[in-house]
């Protein structure tokens, strides 16, 4: 018996064992992620009166920086931590954060033009948030890492690996905002976030109990380094630790700034465009720049569809909890369950578009990358299309059909199967070997920078939108945004589809 009989002995339904420790992870961590994402915003608004604007930049600071942090976690671990490590910590910075967001406070009121706010309460929520977002930035990049860690370059076993894996982040997305979603609205706002806690500590304490089942994948580069003294008698282990700590207060503080947020990216999207233009010019040769140019554009583009996408938490949960009649099925769901909508389309139609690009693929008509961009910002704004349309038609209660909303999570869903993971793969493939890093966390940053752009947009209906106005009144003005919306994102598309054969030309022979 060889060496390779005798691991894939070991294996579990073919695949290392584990894969399956990294997906029983992932699927609590993002059980707890999705668990309050739903319910976030509907609780600044309706629990501690948060004007819908101020609701908003709160969701699009955190937003923002949860996005963005993973590029710094990333780093982290794979000069320093290592990937197992960081994942450990990061877990233990989500379940401080989940179970901190399970403390309510005293509820909110209304005396006279003033709300009487807990203002001790809010300040531990924002703080659960940075704990949140911190413990996001260690753990999400890393227990991927880990993931390919634990199968060879040629293994034939890894694409397969990685879709079961893919498969763990909807089941977790799905389940968590079906129930967290259902008990903090129904049983109270504490239920709902504290389960999603809870669900991180079983995702935590598999990944412990698993460590032998990773092989020694994901190990510190340098076991040595860690321990050096680095500040006074801390090791850089613990160096690290206390950096990230202090960390968790700036982003405390950040969040509840929405404007400074605003600054920061700017900042630093600024600066990442500059740095890639002079690389561009300065190290690339002509075939390798009109690649990255290629990347650069489809980056941007993104940040047109994300902040689109990411109008599911934002203003179209706040259409569902005003202005939809939310029966499905004879089932009343709550404003926030509504949200398992993607990922159950993700389950139901991801095989499909594999098996669709293959069969145009063989064909000879598969569409290129540029192509799939376009359909999918396309499809995104075709979804506000039709939340704008079925807000005609309200009911005898003045209410929306839940369907068109359904319809619109539809399209928003095989906009993003078009975008996606077809954008990552073009990050693989165009950027220059050298700063594929760097390109992979420019794609994030962009999606950290949409995830802000979509809660101003989302701020447009709050001018007119009253919470005590009747649903009526409420629709107009999301259908007025949602109008917008849509125009955007066929704009968005148009300008991509002109700009199309341009950028496959340049990005010579790769599809």
């Amino acid at each position: 018996m060889n060496d390779k009989t005798s691991a894939y002995q070991r294996d579990l339904l073919g695949h290392p064992k584990g894969l399956f420790i990294c997906f029983g992870t992932e699927l609590w961590e993002r059980f707890s992620f999705y668990g309050m994402k739903y319910l976030l915003l509907l609780y600044l608004t309706k629990y501690h009166l948060f004007t819908d604007e101020a609701g908003l930049g709160v969701l699009g600071s955190y937003a923002a920086l949860v996005y963005a942090m993973p590029v710094i976690g990333g780093l982290i671990a794979d000069r320093y931590l290592g990937m197992r490590r960081a994942v450990v910590f990061g877990g233990l910075l989500l379940v401080a954060g989940h179970l901190g967001m399970a403390l309510e406070g005293e509820q909110a009121r209304q005396i006279g033009d003033t709300v009487v706010q807990d203002t001790g309460a809010l300040q531990v929520f924002y703080f659960s948030l940075a704990l949140i977002v911190m413990g996001v930035g260690f753990l999400k990049p890393n227990i991927s890492t880990v993931v390919g860690k634990l199968y060879a370059e040629d293994d034939p076993r890894r694409d397969a690996g990685f879709t079961i894996f893919y498969m763990g982040i909807n089941l977790g997305a799905f389940t968590a905002t079906l129930l967290c979603g259902w008990l903090g609205e129904v049983y109270g706002w504490a239920y709902g976030f504290g389960a999603a806690g809870i669900g991180m500590i079983f995702g935590l304490g598999l990944f412990l109990w698993g460590q032998d089942y990773l092989e020694g994948h994901g190990e510190a580069p340098d076991q040595n380094e860690l321990k050096r003294p680095f500040m006074g008698p801390l090791s850089l282990e613990w160096s690290i630790y206390l950096a990230a700590a202090a960390s968790v207060i700036l982003v405390w503080q950040l969040i509840q700034f929405t404007a400074a947020v605003g600054v920061v990216l700017n900042l630093v999207s600024g600066l990442v465009i500059a740095a890639l233009l002079w690389f561009l010019f300065a190290h690339c040769t002509k075939v390798e720049r009109d690649r990255m140019l290629v990347l650069i554009v489809l980056t941007l583009s993104t940040v047109v569809f994300w902040a689109l996408f990411e109008q599911a938490a934002g203003s179209m949960t706040l259409f569902a909890d005003r202005a939809t009649d939310r029966s499905l099925f004879g089932i009343q769901l709550t404003a926030a369950q509504f949200g398992a909508a993607n990922s159950f389309f993700i389950f139901t139609l991801a095989p499909v578009f594999a098996v669709l690009w293959t069969w145009l693929g063989r064909r000879g008509i598969e569409p290129n990358t540029p192509m799939k961009f376009t359909l999918g910002i396309a499809q995104a704004g075709l979804g506000f299309g039709a939340l704008a349309y079925g807000a005609q038609f309200p009911n005898e209660a003045g209410l929306v059909s839940a369907w068109w909303l359904i319809l619109a999570y539809l399209l928003h869903t095989t906009g993003e199967l078009c975008l996606s993971p077809v954008g990552l793969s073009a990050v693989t493939k165009l950027a220059v070997p050298s700063v594929v890093g760097v390109m992979m966390g420019t794609w994030f940053l962009a999606t950290a920078y949409s995830s802000f752009v979509a809660a101003q947009l989302a701020a447009v209906a709050t001018k007119t939108v009253d919470v005590a106005n009747t649903a009526v009144s409420n629709i107009d003005a999301y259908a007025e945004l949602f109008d917008q919306l849509l125009w955007t994102g066929l704009i968005a598309a148009a300008v991509l589809l002109v700009l199309t054969p341009l950028l496959k030309r340049l990005m010579h022979g790769i599809h």
